[in-house]
């Protein structure tokens, strides 16, 4: 069962909002403009639309799937004695020494520019569980990285 911040599901369910009003509406009338063109079975744009369509529809259905069974956690319910969804984590690569700091976070919440790693990536499975002073080894392609934890901390809830 997936954990999310409360802004984390908030944009989930705004992205489901925007695409079942607008981006429906909009994949419609490409639908709508391609069946005016007359016979569909070679109708590459009706054909596009049509694809379109069912991307959209998964996509929907997707982030359906993933608003009934989150749930909502809050940071005051981090344990931040081991690693865990919503703590930020500071590691120290053994290899160069340099620092990166981390919150982890569910997939759909991810994004490195902002530092929210998902627990999904193999350095966020690799941290999960870990304790304040542990290694962790990761397989990557150039072969094994290994981080040591420095810090466990929960960040402060956003301000509204």
């Amino acid at each position: 069962m997936p954990y999310y911040t409360v802004e984390g599901l908030q944009k989930i369910k705004e992205e489901l909002r925007r695409l079942k009003t607008e981006e429906r509406s909009r994949v419609a009338e490409q639908l709508s403009d391609a069946r005016s063109q007359g016979d569909l079975s070679e109708n590459a744009e009706y054909d596009a639309a049509k694809d379109a369509q069912r991307m959209l529809e998964h996509r929907i259905a997707k982030l359906q799937e993933v608003i009934l069974h989150a749930r909502v956690i809050s940071r005051e319910q981090i344990n931040t004695s081991i690693v865990s969804i919503l703590a930020t984590v500071k590691i120290r690569s053994k290899g160069n020494d340099q620092e990166a700091t981390y919150t982890l976070v569910a997939e759909e919440e991810a994004n490195l520019k902002l530092g929210k790693l998902s627990v999904d990536s193999p350095l966020g499975r690799g941290l999960l569980g870990k304790k304040l002073g542990e290694t962790v080894i990761i397989e990557a392609p150039s072969g094994k990285l290994s981080f040591e934890i420095q810090e466990i901390r929960n960040q402060p809830e956003p301000s509204q």
